[in-house]
């Protein structure tokens, strides 16, 4: 049996890669789109590293996360100890910030008097509106990413813990 689901594995490969290849000569080709805004990498490591020791600090065994303006991950981090779901929920948070482009806490109370709000967060799985997320901004206003905290008993802990991350860089962001 496993020789007829090689030649099948073998033949949907074959027919991908003609159907990936590249559009005919004088076709337009559509350039990629640019890059999201984010955090510089050595920032974003910073702030992670900042809000995880301010949360050990405060006894608090956490995961933080610097997402771009768009969600995706740039830098994680998490105490020695910190369980699998507070790395999670840090990414998550700070994915709710960056796509809503406000903190999480302020989206959460918004949630229990906003149906629509409710209902739109409880149909994405990516979204988590939980204390413990901050958006990052530039100096100009744009949102370029947002740090997340997850894993203290209590999101107002984990976004004291953020909020001391995005200190830690807010005056070298560009």
């Amino acid at each position: 049996m496993k020789i007829p689901s090689m030649a099948v594995l073998v033949a949907l490969l074959l027919a991908g890669a003609a159907s990936a290849q590249a559009p005919p000569a004088g076709a337009p080709r559509t350039p990629p789109p640019p890059p999201a805004p984010a955090v510089p990498e050595a920032l974003a490591l910073e702030a992670v590293q900042t809000a995880v020791s301010t949360c050990t600090a405060n006894g608090y065994k956490v995961g933080a996360s610097v997402v771009d303006s768009v969600g995706g991950l740039h830098a994680l981090a998490g105490a020695e100890g910190v369980r699998q779901g507070g790395l999670d929920s840090s990414t998550r948070k700070a994915f709710t910030a960056a796509t809503m482009k406000a903190v999480t806490s302020v989206i959460d109370a918004q949630s229990k008097t906003d149906p629509a709000l409710a209902a739109k967060l409880a149909a994405d799985t990516k979204l988590f509106a939980r204390a413990g997320a901050v958006p990052i901004m530039s100096p100009g206003g744009a949102v370029i990413g947002a740090i997340g905290v997850g894993g203290a008993p209590g999101g107002e802990k984990d976004e004291v813990c953020a909020v001391a991350g995005l200190a830690k860089i807010k005056d070298r962001l560009k």
